[in-house]
């Protein structure tokens, strides 16, 4: 087959695909590859994707073949694809399917489903699933298969994916208590509303038609996209007793107010449970932190009762990339509930990827942040990396620093501040979100902007008296420590500054990109307005490599960045 030149893309033995960034099919590559590659790097001008087990697995979950593969890869490449790759992928996906679990033929308990059995496709497969000692306690053999506990279906799924073998799960589902939810036409202000063609075709591709192999799976939308909306037409398309759990007290709040705003709920339909409120409803919206404290260090965790408080017929993962690793041993045993993972990237940085598959779903709907942005259902953001040098006074410091005392050394870099002042100046028409990871250095700024800061230590009342007031244009810059990375609403916020991050999390830079990506409606009919995303970088340090990190999520959704140089005597001061 002949091949173009100027394709963009670049297929090579060892899985790896070659994206030139400038040739003119680029962005339309990248859309194709993403269901099944993972970005690895990307500097300027090639981009770097890896296609790996569990990125072909996905894509054989959402309904890919290899022929569809093929046909991308081959729609794209400049070269000829070496032989025996395309072949690879097709035995590599093929495993996903070839261990199945059903209740088929097993009865006994409330829904006919205490016992599930563990099928493979051929006696191979079969021996080799016998031979894991860590399955044992598991697992019984039987003729034809294998028998095991409905509390042990997410244990088993997790351990065999380990082994290269993701299982399709068939299992049917507890109903749970049914609960009428409608969406509203018209929000509770009266404000028109009804969904996007997106949040439709993702809500549908997690709920199904109700059968086998459906009701569980992961959505990846941008922030600012509407993720809880999707979660909302889950709800409604399930009609059950639902339990969500979110991040923090702030994100509890907001989904609450969501669903008295867009849903037919009353008030005494949902409840709160944190550390504020621990009350249980047909909708319950929790925080990962209540369910994670333990008073002892070693003892159980107290509030795991709550999965168990009422007959849940679906569970909503909110920022289901932060999942902490206590809430696993939960999920395992709730396989028997449906389940839904919302997120802005599956980058996990504990590379727990994996799990997130296993115990809450594949990924089941994913839609380029750049196509979302052209169709105007997110901001266009500009991204601007400032480096900036250290202070002659700090580079001997710097110099004899640890590791990690160095990367504290670049990120409270004083010369930022200035960096600060002078970029909320040249802005006097935004709403600014100054976001560090110092606390002294984030108090110092909310000082010099004679701002509010907002921190771990924060009351929660305080938050959303100073949240509320920046949604009503009373205040136009606030601090904010990591705290505010996820789920908090913040709709007219248009411009995000960073100070200092968590060393090179791709995941916070994406949140953070996304506390500023809701459209702005522009004047007049006129276009909406840009939304700009500065991160201030010390020059010549460890803080421009950990840069370099945290922008490749970034990058993988056709963002870029431009950089500038700000010298001392550009910002008005001696070196």
């Amino acid at each position: 087959m002949a091949h173009d030149p100027a394709n963009p893309l670049i297929v090579q033995s060892d899985k790896t695909l070659l994206l030139d960034v400038h040739a003119p099919l680029a962005e339309k590559a990248r859309v194709a590859i993403m269901p099944f590659a993972e970005l690895e790097k990307s500097p300027e001008h090639i981009h770097t994707f890896r296609i790996t087990p569990l990125s072909l697995w996905n894509a054989a979950s959402a309904g890919f073949s290899p022929a569809d593969i093929k046909r991308s890869l081959e729609t794209y490449t400049r070269y000829a694809i070496p032989s025996g790759v395309l072949e690879g992928f097709a035995d590599t996906m093929a495993r996903y399917g070839k261990v199945r679990m059903t209740a088929a033929g097993l009865t006994g308990g409330s829904n006919g489903t205490e016992e599930l059995l563990l099928l493979a496709d051929d006696k191979s497969i079969e021996a080799e699933i016998s031979s894991v000692k860590i399955l044992d306690k598991y697992l019984e053999k039987i003729d034809g298969g294998f028998k095991l506990k409905l509390t042990d279906r997410g244990s088993v799924k997790r351990e065999l994916i380990r082994l290269g073998w993701p299982v399709r799960d068939e299992a049917p589902f507890v109903k749970g208590e049914p609960l009428e939810l409608k969406l509203r036409d018209r929000t509770s202000t009266g404000a028109a509303f009804a969904l996007r063609d997106y949040q439709v075709e993702a809500a549908v591709s997690v709920a199904g038609d109700g059968g086998p192999g459906t009701g569980y799976g992961v959505i990846v939308l941008p922030c600012g996209s509407g993720k809880t909306v999707v979660g909302m037409a889950v709800m409604a398309l399930i009609q059950t007793n639902t339990l969500i759990l979110t991040t923090n007290v702030a994100a509890v709040h907001q989904w609450m107010d969501e669903l008295l705003d867009k849903t037919v709920l009353t008030t005494e339909q949902i409840a709160e449970y944190s550390g504020d409120s621990k009350s249980v409803a047909p909708v319950t919206v929790a925080t990962y932190q209540i369910l994670t404290w333990r008073p002892v260090r070693d003892g159980p965790f107290p509030h795991f009762k709550l999965f168990r408080e009422r007959p849940w017929g679906l569970i909503i993962y909110d920022e289901v990339h932060l999942l902490p690793a206590p809430v696993f041993r939960v999920t395992a045993e709730l396989q028997a509930v449906r389940r839904l993972g919302l997120t802005a990237t599956l980058v996990r940085e504990d590379g727990a990827e994996d799990a997130v598959f296993s115990l809450v779903g594949p990924k089941r709907y994913d839609v380029p942040w750049k196509d979302l942005e052209e169709k105007g259902w997110i901001a266009e953001a500009l991204c601007t990396e400032i480096r900036l040098d250290l202070p002659e006074k700090l580079k001997i410091p710097y110099a004899v620093a640890t590791p990690r005392e160095k990367y504290r050394l670049a990120s409270e870099n004083p010369l930022k501040e200035s960096v600060v002042a002078q970029l909320v100046e040249n802005h006097p028409d935004d709403f600014i979100l100054v976001i560090g990871q110092y606390i002294s250095q984030l108090e110092s700024l909310a000082r010099l902007l004679k701002a509010p800061i907002i921190t771990g230590k924060t009351a929660n009342a305080e938050r959303e008296r100073i949240y509320a007031a920046f949604k009503r244009g009373e205040l136009r810059v606030i601090v904010v420590s990591k705290v505010a990375n996820f789920a908090i609403d913040l709709p007219d916020a248009s411009m995000a500054i960073q100070v200092s991050g968590s060393f090179g999390s791709r995941q916070e830079e994406a949140q953070r990109l996304g506390r500023i990506l809701r459209p702005k409606p522009g004047e007049s009919g006129e276009p909406g307005k840009n939304s700009y995303f500065f991160t201030i970088v010390s020059r010549f340090t460890v803080e421009e490599d950990f840069a370099a990190n945290r922008q490749k999520f970034l990058a993988e959704q056709g963002y870029k960045y431009s950089i500038q140089h700000w010298t001392a005597e550009e910002l008005l001061l001696s070196p």
